[in-house]
């Protein structure tokens, strides 16, 4: 059993998928007192943010510690999570027809091991269609998505190619994480 030191429910599903029992709990991090806009190392300070908050509430005594967190980059510029619909909007846009990055960095600390990693999907998008990028909007499921976007679900018919693992993307590489466990 792991403590999911997160409040994603996209991340309490890839566990749960990889069938990895864990206790959810997310914590209180203000990310927008990270002011770097560096993907890669604001994805980092986030991730240590949430640790350090989360460690010193549970510790590890009663079981494992695992934070995660995800940026998506497209042109060099940090997309985090949309503001509002015109953010998410121009997001999308931006990666459409074009590559774009998801960073995640995790976290996972037990009695015995700790492991800190930043792995990195690459995703080439086509052209989003703008009826379904309108409708993926409408439905508000671009929202508390890095980047706004969704690779398991509105962008998957748009991919072209992609380098890395999709639980990177989705928010947790799990793939890297379960050798540890």
């Amino acid at each position: 059993m792991i403590r999911l030191g997160s409040n994603s429910p996209t991340r309490a599903l890839i566990l749960k998928n990889f069938g990895i029992n864990f206790i959810q709990n997310g914590g209180d991090f203000d990310e927008d007192s990270i002011i770097t806009t560096n993907p890669k190392s604001f994805c980092y300070e986030a991730t240590i943010g949430k640790f350090d908050e989360l460690y010193k509430k549970h510790g590890i005594k009663d079981m494992p510690l695992l934070v995660a967190d995800s940026v998506v980059t497209c042109e060099g510029k940090l997309l985090r999570k949309a503001k509002d619909l015109a953010d998410a909007k121009a997001m999308l846009e931006l990666q459409s027809g074009n590559k774009t990055s998801v960073i995640t960095c995790m976290i996972y600390k037990s009695k015995e091991k700790e492991l800190i990693d930043i792995s990195i999907t690459t995703y080439e998008f086509e052209k989003f269609d703008k009826n379904h990028m309108q409708e993926y909007l409408d439905s508000g499921e671009c929202f508390g998505k890095a980047g706004a976007i969704m690779v398991e679900g509105f962008c998957k018919p748009y991919i072209k190619s992609v380098t890395g693992y999709e639980s990177t993307a989705m928010g947790l590489c799990v793939e890297k994480l379960k050798p540890y466990l």
